[in-house]
């Protein structure tokens, strides 16, 4: 069974006809900014994009991960941005979700209902300067006092971090810490003790805020705390396979933006007194990246659509990100190529293609941690 209906094709419309008028022509400026205007989320809640899959009871949309799926593919696709996609994403995909799953009904309407209208922006607090893969190492303490907990630590590389208005925050609740010993607290930007360190320079994603933040004695009250202490490690896995996805469902989008861009180059550039993809080892290139992206899009779609329906297939979802992430640099690497001394240039986007494709076989898990993942599920 396909994984889009005709309703999913018409929102798709909708998106890339907003993300087309409404963001791609702004992107340059965006990206020598180091950040979007924070007003975009509060135009893509307005539109309903930031709460496709949320119940309609917290102003969303009433809709299923194949929706969201629709909208962070075609972002992705129609954007040419990564760090746009970033944002909005790691505020609607990945700090939102947990507070959806395990908040309680208060800490909903106090987080989703104003972030589902983009009001209020939110990030996701676990890497920290010695823990990235490694998240039952993490170092950053809640320490259980009346009324609360005192929060010290530390956390990096965190998307939305300089502008985020709350932090889903992974903190160690044991001396021990481990799988058995997190718990996440959502902290709140005013608090007292609560900095953002620093704005960091990257690679890519030049449009998305990156983050390093502080807490220093940071009290945060009781009804702060997200789930059950001592079990946020569930929490954790649980929005990690709809984090992998989403990953691979942007490499997805941003795949066939870049083989769209070059191949309109390819029909227009000349050389030799015939424009440069009617030469065989040019046209070549367009046929093996076609084969590719289409092997990774069916299967990110196939498993995008078994995990909106109820099913949890852990091999396949991290099977499909390690993919889907080496399939968008193989192919923004081969659309470089084709454009020659111009791909090297800033005035073409496939420059920035190229740059921004790079972390997705870091984000949401790296490559080795994903081979890892898929070589055990073998009992090996």
């Amino acid at each position: 069974m396909p994984p889009f209906t005709e309703e999913h094709e018409e929102l798709r419309e909708s998106v890339r006809r907003f993300v087309t008028k409404e963001i791609a022509p702004h992107v340059d400026e965006w990206e020598e900014a180091r950040e979007f205007p924070r007003e975009l989320y509060n135009r893509c809640g307005e539109l309903g994009f930031l709460g496709l899959k949320f119940e309609t009871e917290y102003g969303g949309q009433g809709g299923d991960y194949v929706h969201d799926a629709v909208w962070v593919e075609e972002l992705s696709r129609s954007g040419g941005s990564g760090g746009v996609a970033a944002g909005l994403g790691a505020h609607a995909e990945i700090a939102m979700p947990p507070i959806w799953k395990f908040g309680t009904e208060e800490q909903k309407q106090r987080w989703l209902v104003p972030g589902i209208k983009g009001e209020l922006v939110g990030a996701l607090g676990i890497t920290e300067p010695g823990a990235g893969s490694d998240v039952a190492s993490l170092r950053t303490t809640a320490r259980k006092v009346d009324g609360g907990y005192v929060v010290n630590g530390a956390k990096t590389f965190i998307t939305n971090g300089v502008r985020a208005d709350f932090l889903v925050c992974a903190c160690k609740t044991t001396e021990e810490g481990g799988h058995h010993g997190i718990s996440f607290l959502v902290l709140e930007r005013d608090m007292p003790g609560y900095e953002v360190v620093s704005k960091l320079e990257k690679m890519g994603w030049h449009a998305s805020d990156t983050g390093e933040l502080s807490f220093s004695d940071v009290e945060v009250p009781d009804e702060n705390l997200l789930g059950e202490q001592n079990e946020g490690f569930k929490l954790i896995m649980a929005n990690f396979q709809w984090e992998r996805l989403t990953m691979a469902l942007g490499a997805v989008g941003g795949m066939q933006k870049v083989f769209e861009q070059t191949l309109a180059y390819a029909k227009e550039r000349e050389a030799f007194g015939r424009p440069i993809g009617r030469f065989q080892a040019i046209r070549h290139k367009f046929a093996e990246m076609s084969v590719k992206i289409e092997a990774a899009k069916q299967m990110v779609y196939a498993t995008a659509w078994r995990f909106a329906n109820g099913e949890y297939p852990v091999r396949e979802i991290t099977q499909a990100k390690l993919y889907a992430s080496r399939i968008i640099e193989e192919v923004a690497d081969d659309c470089i190529q084709i454009h020659g001394g111009y791909g090297y240039m800033k005035e073409y986007e496939v420059e920035r293609a190229y740059r921004d494709s790079r972390l997705n076989r870091i984000g949401a898990g790296t490559d080795e941690v994903m081979l890892e993942v898929i070589g055990r599920s073998y009992g090996l």
